[in-house]
């Protein structure tokens, strides 16, 4: 199937399946749905090293590429409890983002780790911080959502 933009501001897009008894618009919408999965795939290797794996056994990259798969789901799941439709995406003040994506997923369950980490341990009778627990925060969402 070939597809065209009837303003002619983008190239024709070719599509394929060997289902020559679908409907154009089954091969449209097959195609949508395996973008999510691409994504995901692309996701998993940037941030939690899918494909990068460094073992010498075909068992062992069988064991680890599920189970960064499944941090990459409990990842996103426990980010959907942290951030919601009104937080704001985190981005460089040269750059702004619109959307959230994983690395603020990411970074926000990590942020969640380490500064309830960081407060809990404190013991009640503690000096005084030196640091302004503001600029602690700011600090750590700095390491949170390092590149």
């Amino acid at each position: 199937m070939l597809v065209r933009d009837p303003e002619g501001k983008r190239a024709p897009q070719a599509f394929f399946s060997t289902d020559t008894a679908r409907e154009p618009a089954d091969i449209i919408a097959l195609f949508v749905r395996r973008w999510q999965v691409e994504v995901t795939f692309a996701e998993t290797r940037a941030h939690l090293g899918v494909e990068t794996q460094r073992q010498w056994s075909d068992k062992a990259i069988a064991r680890t590429t599920p189970a960064l798969l499944g941090l990459y789901s409990l990842i996103s799941l426990w980010a959907c409890d942290l951030l919601s439709t009104t937080s704001t995406p985190y981005a460089a003040a040269w750059y702004h983002k619109t959307n959230l994506t994983f690395t603020d997923a990411i970074g926000s369950v990590r942020l969640a780790l380490w500064a309830g980490d960081v407060f809990q341990h404190s013991p009640p009778d503690r000096e005084p911080q030196e640091i302004p627990p503001d600029r602690l925060v700011r600090m750590a969402e700095a390491l949170c959502f390092a590149a």
